[in-house]
């Protein structure tokens, strides 16, 4: 069985509430579930934290992992010590947005995160997360 570590940063608790016109009405635990029937073979940790010491430890948990989707929050614009950890890390990565971050205001269009990480998923909201978890399962498939 395969294990997949998805970690949420800054304000996405608030998911639901924050901003539905940007981030949808889906908790994480809307998303949670969703990902849980999507993917019933595998096993599927889910974390979110809104202290940034808490994500770059997980991040270095993820190596016994088979792969990590990651949807940092606005750590994805500064986060350098996130970019380090996540560096270091050899299984498959995603970083996941919600929004489209590209049509969003400019500051929100440079991640710091991207470089260090196989694959970016934007835009797609909450099946942005099936993508990225797919893409982890599949990657060497060609």
């Amino acid at each position: 069985m395969s294990r997949v570590l998805v970690l949420n940063g800054v304000n996405l608790g608030s998911l639901g509430t924050r901003r539905p016109d940007v981030y949808g009405s889906q908790t994480l635990k809307d998303i949670e579930s969703y990902l849980r029937d999507e993917f019933p073979s595998v096993e599927l940790e889910f974390r979110q934290t809104d202290y940034e010491g808490d994500m770059v430890g997980w991040v270095r948990e993820a190596v016994a992992s088979d792969g990590l989707v990651i949807n940092p929050g606005a750590w994805t614009h500064y986060a350098y010590a996130l970019h380090d950890a996540l560096e270091t890390l050899a299984i498959p990565k995603v970083e996941v947005h919600l929004s489209n971050v590209h049509v969003r205001e400019p500051w929100r269009r440079h991640s710091v995160v991207s470089p260090a990480v196989d694959a970016v998923v934007a835009g797609m909201g909450a099946f942005g997360y099936r993508v990225a978890v797919d893409y982890v399962l599949h990657r060497g498939d060609g």
